[in-house]
């Protein structure tokens, strides 16, 4: 007996082994059951999602010998012949090799007669958008009053091409993309029922590859059987696909934590020595970055068919949630970015290049790691004080320039400015915009005291302020309580002088520009202006 692929063998013959459609299943068999019958259905959806099966196993609800009902018994000879494809009463027609008139008029002219062998006559009509304005003209209104024997399924792929006067006379039901879960689940039944040895990560990386469509991922378990010559190995699979094992991308990653840039572009050329797609390896690496922090901000929480291990836990701690966000879209950004690069291998070692240069120098324990106040291996740079209350004083006085901190008595080591531990600190986004509009004014050996203009009190989320605290506690390395008063600033903040910098910065700039003598002489001889809008301080 020649040999049967598997989308074939296994395709379902009735409701109950149809994987996933939930809903349309439920749909059609309360209708089955309580005899409440439309003429027209129509199934729109991605290729392989079960339109044509689901097509034939409504025919063979209609004309078993038992019976209309949602569990046809598919033994009679009805249900046997419509599985064969050789029921008389079930006409399917390719509308994209009938597309024209006269054959559509052809086709509808029998319908008027009664079906030969089964209870309905059946047409399923596949790629119905393929058809032209004028089949679609010829058939309307033999789809709108049929004869009460003649029942239409309609398919397509495309539904946006279908005349919105055909769509009104049909029941219209969406097929969804197959779960990952449910694929992977559907493949290990037919294995084991094959008796075919198999990894877990192979079917995940069919199910990947087939994209929601079960037929795919059918026909590449069948592909795979061949290449692992009666095994389905992840490795012989990654092989066939071209894709990217685990290995290399947490390779990659756990090379960026400890900032090895020579690991990564050894990994990335082991990659290219395997023909391994680029886009591929960015679009896995998104998804391992999409897991890890799922890890980070839920905990045990996974996608359905993703397994954590020790590795993707330990990254889970190297890195910090924000810079996962980061590096998520570089990767993104870097994907769409394949198309303009010289080559794809320079466009993926550039995604990785620029990950390495956003990343901390040392991101262990998901923070960049700080030398303490006081350590005399890497001494914080010196900023220019102004103490109006002399040396003897214990909490801070405003001045003019750039604010000092006198700590409490009780804690002999002079915490650092507060312009410079805020540079050293690893904060981004919400928290590091909070903390730069605030001011230190006192700190202790347990807690931190900082107050905020209320020009700026909107910044005070509880997200932000834990951060901050969170930031803080793990720099001097003891637990410290935060605590941030509303009040009118008496000096300059972090975000006040930078921005006084830059107009100090803005203002030389356009003093140089304006004593160029070549400048002088255009702005003379033309009559020109200087536009000062368009001049930029070098950095």
């Amino acid at each position: 007996m020649s040999y049967q692929v598997l989308a074939r063998k296994w395709r379902p013959r009735n409701f109950s082994t149809l994987v996933g459609q939930e809903h349309v299943v439920k749909a059609l068999t309360h209708a089955l059951n309580e005899n409440r019958l439309h003429h027209a259905y129509l199934f729109t959806g991605t290729r392989g999602v079960g339109k044509t099966t689901i097509a034939r196993i409504l025919a063979k609800s209609l004309n078993c010998e038992t019976g209309v009902s949602s569990t046809p018994c598919g033994h009679c000879s009805a249900c046997q012949e419509i599985d064969a494809g050789r029921f008389v009463d079930l006409l399917e027609v390719d509308a994209a090799t009938n597309t024209r008139v006269e054959e559509m008029r052809q086709l509808l002219e029998n319908a008027i007669y009664a079906p030969t062998r089964g209870r309905y006559k059946v047409y399923v009509i596949d790629e119905v958008h393929m058809l032209s304005t004028s089949a679609f003209n010829a058939m309307l209104k033999t789809l709108e009053e049929p004869p009460e024997h003649v029942k239409f399924i309609l398919a397509t792929t495309d539904p946006q091409k279908i005349p919105v006067t055909v769509l009104s006379r049909c029941l219209q039901f969406n097929l969804k993309q197959m779960p990952l879960l449910s694929i992977v689940e559907h493949l290990e039944r037919i294995l084991v029922a094959e008796e075919i040895p198999f990894d877990q990560g192979a079917l995940q990386a069919i199910a990947r590859a087939a994209g929601g469509s079960m037929r795919d991922a059918l026909s590449l378990l069948d592909q795979a059987i061949a290449h692992g010559a009666g095994r389905v190995e992840a490795r012989l699979v990654g092989d066939m696909l071209g894709t990217v094992d685990k290995d290399h991308l947490f390779s990659l990653l756990e090379a960026l934590a400890n900032h090895q840039g020579a690991a990564m572009l050894s990994v990335a050329e082991e990659m290219q020595e395997r023909s391994l797609s680029c886009s591929s390896a960015l679009q896995e690496l998104a998804a391992l970055l999409t897991h890890l922090q799922m890890q980070q901000l839920l905990g045990s929480a996974y996608p359905q068919g993703f397994h954590a291990d020790e590795r993707m836990a330990r990254l889970a701690r190297d890195f910090s949630p924000e810079f996962v966000q980061l590096a998520y879209q570089i990767v993104i950004q870097g994907r769409q970015e394949l198309a303009l690069a010289p080559d794809e291998y320079s466009g993926f070692v550039m995604v990785l290049l620029r990950l390495l240069a956003f990343a901390p120098l040392d991101v262990a324990g998901g923070q960049a790691s700080l030398p303490p106040p006081g350590d005399a291996r890497q001494p914080l740079k010196q900023v220019p004080r102004v103490d109006l209350a002399g040396p003897d004083a214990l909490e801070p006085e405003c001045s003019a320039g750039t604010p000092t901190v006198a700590v409490a008595a009780a804690d002999k080591a002079m915490s650092p400015d507060w312009h410079v531990l805020l540079d050293g600190l690893n904060l981004t986004g919400m928290a590091r915009e909070l903390a730069q509009h605030c001011d230190l004014i006192a700190r202790d050996e347990g807690s931190c005291q900082l107050r905020l203009s209320p020009a700026h009190k909107h910044l005070l989320f509880k997200p932000a302020q834990d951060r901050l605290q969170q930031v803080l506690s793990e720099y001097f390395k003891k637990p410290v309580q935060l605590r941030i008063d509303i009040a009118d600033m008496e000096r300059a903040t972090p975000a006040q002088a930078a921005e006084q910098l830059r107009k100090e910065r803005q203002e030389m700039a356009v003093a140089a520009i304006e004593q160029d003598a070549f400048v002088r002489d255009a702005i003379e001889c033309f009559d020109a202006s200087l536009i000062e809008a368009s001049i930029k301080p070098l950095d």
